[in-house]
């Protein structure tokens, strides 16, 4: 990821100037990562140690949806409306 699309999505789900750490933020970060390495794993399929890397990406992501959930559900289902994200 570029640092440029970085702050594109920062400032896209920020909820403040200078927000960088709100859950929305590191899930869009996350999904934008996850993403990439979905197309990595389409022509490369045997790299079993970057696989390792994307389950911990989605767990992750996972944790701080559940957070989300649990704490404010309207922004959660913001969210993964935003980033097409199923559940």
């Amino acid at each position: 990821m570029t640092p440029e699309r970085k702050q594109e999505l920062i400032s896209t789900y920020k909820k403040h100037d200078g927000d960088s750490g709100s859950p929305e933020v590191q899930i869009s970060i996350l999904t934008e990562r996850i993403n990439e390495l979905t197309e990595h794993f389409r022509t490369h399929h045997k790299d079993h140690a970057s696989r390792r890397g994307l389950l911990q990406l989605v767990s992750r992501r996972r944790g701080l949806l559940d957070y989300l959930k649990r704490v404010e559900y309207a922004r959660y289902k913001t969210i993964i409306g935003a980033l097409g994200i199923r559940k």
